[in-house]
């Protein structure tokens, strides 16, 4: 174990079989050792900055079946909504006004976002915002759709694969959609010129270990400049209901693994992290994290974008949750800094 975390560190490659015993053998001492190398490496790009994005949760409509994610079209008790473009961009506005200069618009795959609906929103943020990073995070589109909103001044675009594997994927997903599709799409976004984001449930139903360790080599192969890992965590109105969550331990050893295998790569202490544990971002931070993503929806809405029960902070003003994560993360050593928080390219 020892030698392999130690060439993990040097290399930041390994075999998937070698991932997957790095996995499956974990224990104190080894989590220990990647979190001391995962957080040493982090610091010397990053020192103790900790970068922060504005998140805006634009639809709860999704035409998708997916079998983990509340947002699935079968859910008839879902409370959908959807916020206008003016919502959209005064969220935005306030966002700004705050400090963030990076604003992620999220939403299942609501046909109402046409590329002409989503083009004038990000070339109306870009053009009130010019210093900030526009990041889309609004599923699978074609290629022309993407190149049309990175033309409009998307900056970033975050999709999930989910999972590397294809047998695994099958198992999350409707017939009607297609692994393929997913990395294919991922593949055109990176040719694109946008900053791209991947990332999987950590606990997924059905998921083993040689799969994380497929995800892994994906990383690995892809070099994704950002990477969105959180704990699976159910939702009652799915099919997957009855499925435990994934753990804290296991998300924050994969956050230390990932870190070595790409330093400079921007990697998310989630929202799914603090929702299974109260410091779970906290740990998230100290296991070699350096993002956290605040809500900058409007109140009303943000208990009705629920991917999985018990969402954390749906009371709270923008202000008021912005303010609650400075104060976390000073007191674990880090700061919560004011920039774009783009991924830097020297290692």
């Amino acid at each position: 174990m020892y030698s392999l975390i130690q060439k993990l560190a040097t290399t930041h490659s390994l075999m998937v079989d070698e991932y997957e015993f790095l996995v499956a053998n974990r224990n104190d001492d080894s989590a220990k050792l990647l979190r001391n190398y995962a957080v040493k490496v982090r610091r010397e790009i990053y020192g103790q900055d900790v970068f922060v994005r504005g998140l805006i949760e634009i639809s709860s409509f999704c035409r998708n079946d997916c079998l983990y994610c509340g947002l699935r079209r079968s859910n008839s008790h879902c409370e959908r909504y959807r916020l206008t473009p003016d919502e959209i961009i005064a969220c935005s506005d306030e966002g700004y006004e705050l400090g963030f200069r990076t604003f992620v618009l999220q939403g299942g795959e609501d046909s109402y976002f046409t590329d002409d609906v989503l083009g004038g929103i990000v070339r109306a943020i870009k053009a009130r915002h010019s210093d900030c990073a526009v990041t889309l995070s609004m599923g699978e589109r074609s290629r022309e759709s993407y190149e049309f909103l990175r033309v409009c001044g998307a900056d970033r675009y975050l999709l999930r694969h989910e999972t590397a594997s294809p047998e695994h994927y099958a198992k999350l997903h409707p017939p009607e959609m297609s692994y393929d599709n997913r990395m294919k799409c991922l593949h055109e976004l990176r040719e694109l010129g946008y900053a791209v984001g991947c990332g999987f449930m950590v606990g997924s139903p059905y998921q083993t270990v040689k799969d994380i360790a497929r995800d892994l080599k994906f990383i690995e192969e892809f070099r994704p400049e950002m990477c969105g890992i959180g704990p699976f965590i159910p939702h009652k109105d799915t099919p997957f209901h009855d499925y435990p969550s994934g753990t804290l331990e296991l998300t924050c050893y994969l956050l230390s693994v990932i870190r070595l295998i790409y330093p400079p790569v921007l990697l998310p202490a989630t929202t799914a992290l603090g929702t299974i544990n109260p410091v779970g971002r906290e740990m998230g931070i100290m296991s070699g994290a350096n993002v956290v993503m605040p809500n900058l929806s409007p109140v009303g809405v943000r208990k009705k974008y629920a991917l999985y029960d018990n969402k954390i902070c749906t009371g709270e003003e923008s202000a008021q949750c912005r303010e609650c994560l400075n104060n976390r993360m000073r007191k674990i050593g880090y700061e919560i800094v004011t920039s774009r928080g783009d991924m830097k390219r020297a290692v």
